[in-house]
């Protein structure tokens, strides 16, 4: 199980450059590429705050202590992409 949620994170991690070359890759320019590129971001926090979510409750975590938790880590990943 934790090799998944390493393999999700490393995914989200890399979520900015991705999007980036996706929206390249559509040849999305000006407000589309700005949308394309918003929408890819948001789903790819969502997917990091999943496996922060399946990693607190793997250490049982509950109230403020998962949401510490998740806060953290959900942070941590998502700064390592930028």
């Amino acid at each position: 199980v934790a090799a998944i949620a390493l393999f999700a994170s490393n995914a989200a991690f890399a979520a900015n450059p991705t999007c980036e070359a996706q929206a390249t890759e559509k040849k999305l320019a000006g407000a589309a590429k700005n949308s394309f590129v918003k929408k890819c971001e948001k789903d790819a926090t969502a997917a990091v705050t999943k496996t922060c979510d399946a990693q607190a409750a793997e250490k049982k975590l509950a109230g403020a202590a998962k949401t510490s938790f998740t806060k953290k880590c959900v942070t941590d990943a998502t700064a390592a992409a930028k």
